[in-house]
């Protein structure tokens, strides 16, 4: 049977890693992204089932009871988990799973799965981050504050990575992202699954 990879993509929030996913989706049908479930409030611009499954706690614990959760994590004190049936079906199908996912859920994946790829974006610096956090304007400047000093936390994670891209050009970067899935697919093992 031909499985596809699981790929795994995390970041600090505002490094740029929804719009490098977004954009190796557009010309690559041979990645899918894995739609993750929140218990985060929708957005204006978001749409349940397209950027996430909006669910409430009482849900969200329900399928934590049911294993209907192939990782799930704790991010600003909201839980987002990865479909275990959706990720199955799709690798079933032979196609390329993305799971942009926090280091928590990239642990709990690679306890399961060590042969995942694991890819970390980075912003140039912590300076650009916080720029780009501003620039989005969605969160106030106690939240940007948090998430900077989440940033610093999670960007110690980056060795847990087999691949590090830094997102100071987003052309480079997505070029980057393009060749470690491209090499990902050409590895002996998935070759020989082939």
């Amino acid at each position: 049977m031909n499985t596809g990879s699981l790929i795994l993509v995390s970041a600090p929030s505002g490094a740029g890693k929804t719009s490098l996913v977004r954009s190796i989706l557009q010309n690559d049908t041979q990645v899918v992204v894995c739609v993750s479930h929140t218990t985060r409030t929708m957005r204006d611009d978001e749409r349940d089932g397209e950027n996430y499954f909006f669910v409430d706690d009482e849900k969200f614990d329900q399928m934590i009871k049911a294993g209907e959760f192939l990782e799930h994590a704790n991010v600003f004190g909201r839980r987002y988990g990865s479909s275990r049936q959706e990720v199955d079906s799709r690798r079933a199908a032979g196609q390329d799973v993305i799971l942009e996912i926090d280091w928590q859920g990239a642990a709990q994946i690679r306890a399961q799965f060590p042969q995942s790829c694991y890819i970390f974006i980075v912003p140039p610096s912590l300076e650009a981050l916080t720029d780009r956090l501003r620039k989005r304007a969605q969160d106030n400047d106690a939240i940007i504050a948090r998430r900077m000093e989440e940033a610093r936390a999670v960007m110690q994670r980056v060795t847990d990575a087999d691949f590090l891209v830094v997102n100071d050009d987003f052309t480079t970067a997505l070029d980057e992202m393009r060749a470690i899935i491209q090499a990902w697919s050409l590895r002996v093992e998935t070759q020989e699954a082939k």
